[in-house]
């Protein structure tokens, strides 16, 4: 019985015709007992059964396979930046990396009621209802090693947006006169492909504009600050309006550069390899 019951959570729902997207044990130990395997079992027994071989099928996990052919050249560049090196020579004092990215579509959520604060024996209390108050979107530059961060609030993503946010960084020291900025971007429509090099740099002879590969976003270390974000500023929404979102951005803006430290990266060309090699095992595997 055992076997059977961790065969069967080893396999899709879908494989089995069986009208479910994941399995739950209440739903195994249905299924098993349909099945004849047992006359009678409970959720407890077949949880207890998974348990010694850590096999969670209500659980599951996203991935995405990188799909850019020229991934690992991409990657390694953004990863020897990160290391304060490109095209094999260390970087200089008057060089910097910056990533940027955008964060889309904030909200202001006006609760209907007043968020209550917690109290003894009692969580932060926010209301479910609100209104909308409009969204925004929220643009920033993270520097790798100094660390700092420079962000702007506008109406909406794009090319122009995005160019207000490069002359914000490019003109403030020590940027404006440093020899080079190499600004790691990933693929958004309002710096994508070679039109975007010409233009920014065409514009900013410093700066130098890196791609990531296509669906590598968790190599730009401004996607960390964007965590960070989300987590002590916008979870739980709750916003007057647009200014209070403004306000309350910048002032974390100022906030985290007052103890800012670099990101613990430790990602190098190294385990970049291993784990392309992994995929490509995976790959051959399972064709």
């Amino acid at each position: 019985m055992v076997a059977e019951v961790k065969q069967l959570a080893c396999e899709l729902p879908a494989t089995t015709r069986v009208p479910l997207s994941r399995w739950s044990c209440a739903e195994l130990a249905r299924e098993l007992v349909t099945r004849a395997v047992v006359a009678a079992i409970s959720a407890a027994t077949v949880w207890r059964v998974l348990r010694h071989d850590a096999i969670r099928p209500w659980f599951h996990r996203s991935w995405i396979f990188p799909r850019d052919p020229a991934f690992a050249a991409k990657a390694a560049v953004a990863l020897d930046l990160y290391a304060r090196t490109f095209e094999g020579a260390s970087l200089g004092e008057r060089e910097f990396v910056v990533c940027a990215d955008e964060k889309t579509s904030i909200q202001a959520r006006c609760r209907c009621h007043s968020t209550l604060p917690p109290g003894r024996a009692r969580w932060m209390r926010v209301e479910h209802e609100y209104e909308r108050g409009g969204a925004l979107a929220y643009l920033a530059a993270y520097d790798v090693h100094r660390p700092r961060v420079m962000g702007r609030c506008e109406p909406t993503t794009g090319i122009v947006p995005f160019g207000r946010l490069v002359e914000q960084v490019m003109t403030a020291e020590p940027y404006r006169s440093a020899e080079r900025v190499f600004w790691i971007v990933d693929n958004g429509s309002s710096h994508r492909g070679q039109r975007s090099v010409d233009r920014l740099q065409g514009e900013w002879p410093t700066l130098r504009l890196i791609h990531l590969p296509v669906h590598a976003s968790w190599l730009d270390q401004c996607e960390i600050y964007f965590s960070i974000v989300q987590r002590k500023v916008l979870s739980p929404n709750d916003f007057t309006d647009l200014d209070e979102i403004r306000h309350r951005l910048a002032g974390f803006e100022t906030r985290y550069n007052a103890i800012a430290e670099p990101f613990d990266w430790s990602f190098g060309r190294g385990d970049l390899n291993k784990l392309l090699a992994r995929i490509d095992a995976h790959t051959a595997r399972a064709a």
